[in-house]
């Protein structure tokens, strides 16, 4: 039990499957509070898993043990049979009552055993809970503590294990917490974070998942401890927390506020009916108002529990999109707090590009802010590197790649010396040959549509480059082929280094789109090396790849395989991340790597699912892709044969 498996991904964010005892958790998966009193549980666990589509809910072991008929009945007929769910249950421990009344009366090792003899699928360790403002020795302190209860609850527990990331604000500390609690946990439950969540203190919020999410092992799910409202999950999401847990359905409910994807509204001010959901549509909310405290409360409560599982689910699909970031933008700014904290999780980025994905289907803007995500950053580290040593660029208003366009830019003066042209973008300056690369080609946003300069005919290009002073150059005659090269050659250079680009790209003749004009196929010997996709990056062939493997330095954009898994993968199927002995750390998911043998041999070309860093890491799950392969597919027989890499389908 307890395996974990990434689907997909969007940077951090990830769709993933979570094996418990109780059936499997699809993440990111939304875990209702749910009180062990049915008295005080508006929304009975089972109404919510049938009518609500909840799969999993998580409740309070300690409060629980503490209330005698409730301790008697659970131990009789088991957690499960105390909520009337049968799916996955998940306990805390007593560690928010320790932060909310300064104690508990009970042991660690004593709501251990009882999370085991109640038959918990996950049981949690009573953590010594910190303060955000704690001093650094009494947080390190209460660190220790916490840490040495984990390691003597691995041992006393033989099921799942949640394991508290603790630390208060210092980096240090959290970081520490991390990387020992990956050691010990099956899900990685970062703690003592609820004040901030309360106090709307999103900057230190991110700052705190900014110290401990590289030392999160991706071999687990990440549990952040106290995100209730829906207008936060896009922004956890974004930091890899695969479970979220939330009261905030009731706790709002109470006082008569109902919760939306935006924002929080308060169900007395209401004069319209600004729900239709099935719900809604039953008794309107004006009228819900109205109705006997019990009812109000109940139906404000299941309207808040439905409009959260609405939510994660759009926070699934955005991860299946790639649109993770557009999401969390656009949810900050329903209010400023949390557009503090998103502003604050981008000064971070280097937190997220180790897999921030080589490219998306688009690069929509939701405001100026959209133009520091992590994949702007590093696209402008590349440009930067990419344009040292060129000569000082001139300047010239956006254009597209087409050839009735680029026939008119010189890349040459008259003495044969290279000219070097920038476009200026909304994402910054960008060498006019690189202008298709994704975040820039695919990019949308309000310059777009404010500013049609970037539609201009091809006749205003001459007007600017005739108004140019000093620019000695051939303005009639026609520069395509050129630009041509030049692109092939910087399309190259920019991927895998100025060496490469200079034995093959005299090589390759680039072939364009003739309804778009754009790069589409590197073509050499007339075959096919590299194909180029919307996003603009040149992907190998297998051909391709075997061109690259003899001048790509040792190690270089390869994933090497296991003997096992070798004839497999030469025939199609995809590289699962158990069969990687090996990978060029620099590569990052959705970039398309070369699938060698130990012996170096080219197997297939495949597009990686996960980040080097996390293949050694994850015992299930695809780690790469194959997209192109030398061999016929692999036959039915095959597939279930022994030593098979997977024998389910994919």
């Amino acid at each position: 039990m307890g395996g974990f498996e990434v689907l997909e991904r969007d940077g951090l964010a990830r769709r993933a499957r979570f094996e418990t005892p109780h059936g499997i958790v699809e993440t990111p998966a939304l875990l209702p509070v749910v009180h062990p009193d049915p008295a005080r549980q508006p929304v009975s666990p089972a109404e919510m898993r049938v009518r609500l589509g909840v799969r999993a809910i998580i409740s309070s072991a300690y409060i629980t043990w503490r209330t005698p008929p409730l301790r008697a009945e659970a131990e009789r007929s088991g957690i499960h049979g105390l909520l009337g769910f049968d799916g996955p249950v998940m306990t805390d421990s007593g560690a928010f009552q320790q932060h909310a009344y300064g104690s508990v009366e009970v042991g660690p090792e004593e709501i251990l055993a009882f999370q085991n003899t109640i038959g918990s699928d996950i049981a949690t360790v009573l953590d010594r809970f910190t303060e955000p403002e704690a001093e650094h020795d009494v947080a390190a302190a209460a660190l220790d503590e916490t840490l040495a209860r984990a390691a003597a609850a691995r041992a006393a527990r033989p099921g799942l294990l949640a394991v508290p990331v603790q630390g208060g604000l210092h980096a240090d500390l959290r970081a520490r917490s991390a990387a020992r609690a990956s050691e010990l946990a099956d899900v990685l439950a970062v703690g003592g974070v609820v004040p901030l969540l309360e106090q709307y203190r999103f900057p230190e919020l991110a700052r705190a998942l900014a110290a401990a999410r590289p030392g999160l092992t991706p071999g687990a799910p990440v549990h952040l401890f106290g995100t209730g409202h829906p207008m936060t999950f896009a922004f956890a999401a974004l930091w890899g927390v695969d479970l979220i847990d939330s009261s905030a359905y009731h706790k709002f409910a109470r006082r008569g506020c109902l919760l939306f994807p935006d924002g929080t509204v308060a169900i007395d001010d209401l004069r319209e009916e600004v729900c239709r959901c099935a719900l809604c549509a039953e008794v309107p909310l004006p009228e819900v108002a109205r109705r006997p405290a019990a009812e109000r409360e109940r139906r404000i409560a299941v309207h808040n529990l439905l409009t959260s599982m609405e939510e994660i689910g759009r926070v699934r699909q955005a991860i299946h999109d790639g649109t993770i970031w557009e999401l969390a933008e656009r949810r900050a700014t329903g209010h400023p707090a949390l557009r503090a904290g998103l502003e604050e999780a981008k000064r971070w980025p280097d937190v997220f590009l180790p897999t921030e994905p080589a490219s998306r289907r688009a690069f929509r803007e939701i405001s100026d802010a959209s133009r520091v995500r992590p994949a702007v950053v590093r696209f402008r580290r590349r440009i930067e590197e990419y344009v040292r040593d060129r000569p000082l660029p001139r300047r010239i208003s956006r254009v597209p790649l087409r050839p009735d366009y680029l026939r008119r830019i010189p890349v040459r003066d008259r003495e044969g010396r290279p000219i070097a042209w920038s476009c200026e973008t909304p994402l910054g300056s960008v060498p006019l040959e690189l202008i298709d690369l994704y975040p820039v080609g695919p990019y949308l946003g309000i310059e777009e549509f404010a500013d049609r300069a970037r539609h201009r005919p091809p006749a205003a290009v001459d007007t600017e480059l005739r108004a140019l002073e000093g620019l000695d150059a051939d303005l009639d005659r026609d520069w395509s082929a050129e630009w041509t090269e030049l692109q092939v050659r910087a399309l190259l250079a920019l991927e895998y280094g100025p060496i490469v680009a200079d034995e093959l790209a005299g090589r390759l003749r680039g072939e364009r789109s003739r309804r778009t004009g754009r790069l589409r196929t590197l073509l050499g010997d007339g075959r096919p090396w590299f194909v180029v996709g919307t996003d603009g990056i040149a992907r190998p062939t297998f051909f391709g790849g075997g061109q690259l493997v003899p001048v790509l330095g040792e190690g270089r954009s390869r994933v090497v395989v296991s003997d096992d898994a070798a004839p497999f993968v030469a025939r199609g199927r995809s590289l699962f991340a158990r069969f990687v002995t090996g990978a060029d750390p620099t590569l990052v998911p959705d970039q398309t790597a070369l699938l060698v043998d130990r012996d170096d041999a080219l197997l297939a070309i495949g597009r990686l699912v996960l980040a080097p860093h996390e293949m050694p890491r994850l015992a299930r799950g695809v780690a790469a892709r194959v997209t192109a392969h030398a061999a016929a597919p692999i036959a039915a027989e095959d597939a279930e044969a022994p030593g098979s890499p997977d024998a389910r389908p994919e």
